[in-house]
């Protein structure tokens, strides 16, 4: 089992275990090593996001890559996609993220991408483990100690590429849009998009201090967003997360729309233009089922992966799909980026609005979601469902009854990677229904779980 990395990098509570800055210099030390035996030269990026403890730990990881001979240059507080994004562009060796996307500002994390901007694989990221957890690493000395400089153009390199991906015949002039940045990585360069491709924008989120990134704004919070459309009539409401690899949006009805929504009306477009690779688009078991009828009806199908856009990424690369995302707002359009880019997915539901002529709020009518209910609990063991009889059975027989007739429905049951908690989601066609199909999940496994753990002490 692994000790330092989970399904997305290294992640923890800021100058706390595994966070520390003694652990992270050994990680760049690391970091650095490995590198130099694939690279004669090689060169690594750090960026992060506007957490105060990013400059301390930014500040780690850069010497333990400078102390074993490697150059590194820094970016700055840039989007999760952007990093990725120049390290393809200045053909670096490795990218790294400082950032804990959407968690609270005391956590902090490190994710890395290699040289083609798709995020390190796992088979890398345990060599770089028993680097840091089993070695004695070598430094260097004197002139061949690594080199950091500041990269002052960040902001301005990545905006550039945003905007060439938006249809040079289309504009946003007339459009009133309001962006919430989630005082994040994108507070700077996500404004300076949306106003030069010619747009209104209202801007909330975008006064970072170390701590309010996250708090009670962006992606996760998207209320306040709802009424300043209201407020300012505005055609649409833009929200990102701290690294800003996801988007929510506000129509202009001020309804909340989501990943599924988000994925469902850029298929129809990519299906009516001949754009979506296969018909097919790459989602998580998460995503509503409402998803996987709406882009049937478009002649397309849904695959879908594990929970996680590492996954999503990773089946995408497998059969070569070009549209996935997560319902919680992390989209990727692998024709033009490596990674989840909420910025880039604003721009696509953007050139869907102008190619149309539709308000989002018809748009999104392309997909009915099914009501949907989730539910955490505690459990003592993570016992695999094929060892809880009881459960598999009410599952087995809930799943028949949701599915009678013409109706459909379904249940997930798992744990969570990091705690132990037992995750149950349900969706059917009737909410009262599924309300009471999942206070029966959860007694009977609460039950089984507690009496398997103590018989097995």
């Amino acid at each position: 089992m692994r000790k330092l990395f989970g399904t997305d990098g290294i992640r923890g509570e800021a100058n706390n275990y595994p966070m520390t800055p003694d652990l992270v210099l050994k990680l760049g030390q690391a970091i650095g090593i490995y590198f130099k035996r694939h690279y004669p030269k090689p060169m690594i990026l750090i960026g992060k996001d506007t957490r105060r403890s990013c400059y301390m730990l930014e500040q780690a990881l850069g010497a333990g890559i400078c102390s074993v001979g490697v150059d590194v240059n820094l970016l700055g507080p840039l989007p999760t996609s952007g990093i990725s994004y120049l390290t393809r562009g200045l053909r670096a060796c490795a990218g790294i993220v400082i950032s804990a996307s959407h968690n609270p500002y005391y956590d902090n994390g490190i994710k890395i991408f290699s040289s083609d901007g798709y995020k390190l694989p796992d088979s890398e990221e345990n060599i770089l483990e028993h680097m840091v957890l089993e070695e004695k690493l070598d430094l260097v000395s004197g002139f061949s100690i690594g080199r950091a400089k500041r990269i002052d153009d960040a902001v301005g390199q990545y905006a550039v590429f945003l905007k060439e991906q938006f249809p040079k015949h289309l504009s946003l002039e007339g459009m009133r849009i309001v962006l919430d940045c989630a005082n994040g990585a994108a507070y700077k360069v996500a404004p300076k998009v949306f106003t030069e491709l010619g747009a209104e924008v209202f801007l909330l989120g975008i006064t970072p201090d170390g701590k309010n990134i996250n708090d009670g704004c962006g992606a996760l919070y998207p209320e306040k967003l709802q009424q300043q459309v209201k407020l300012y009539k505005a055609d649409i409401g833009l929200a990102l997360d701290g690294d800003a690899d996801r988007l929510i949006l506000v129509d202009d009805t001020y309804e909340i729309v989501d990943g599924d929504q988000i994925l469902a009306l850029c298929a129809k477009s990519m299906i009516e233009h001949g754009e979506l690779v296969d018909n097919t688009v790459v989602s998580t078991v998460m995503s509503n089922i409402g998803l996987d009828i709406a882009v049937e009806s478009f002649k397309g199908h849904v695959v879908r992966t594990k929970v996680g856009d590492r996954y999503v990424v990773e089946k995408m690369k497998e059969i070569g799909a070009n549209l996935g995302g997560e319902q919680s707002g992390h989209l990727i359009f692998r024709d033009c980026a490596t990674t989840g880019d909420g910025i880039l997915a604003a721009l696509s539901v953007l050139k869907v609005i102008k190619d149309s002529g539709k308000k989002l709020s018809e748009l999104k009518k392309c997909i009915t979601l099914f009501p949907q209910v989730l539910k955490n609990f505690p459990v003592d063991r993570k016992i695999p469902l094929e060892n809880l009889p009881k459960l598999k059975k009410t599952i087995e027989s809930i799943e028949s009854k949701l599915n009678s007739g013409s109706s459909k429905g379904r249940v997930l049951f798992r744990y969570s990677g990091t705690e132990n908690l037992a995750r149950v989601m349900i969706e059917g066609e009737d909410l009262t229904t599924i309300d009471t199909y999942m206070n029966e999940i959860v007694t009977c496994a609460s039950e089984e779980i507690k009496a398997l753990s103590s018989s097995n002490g």
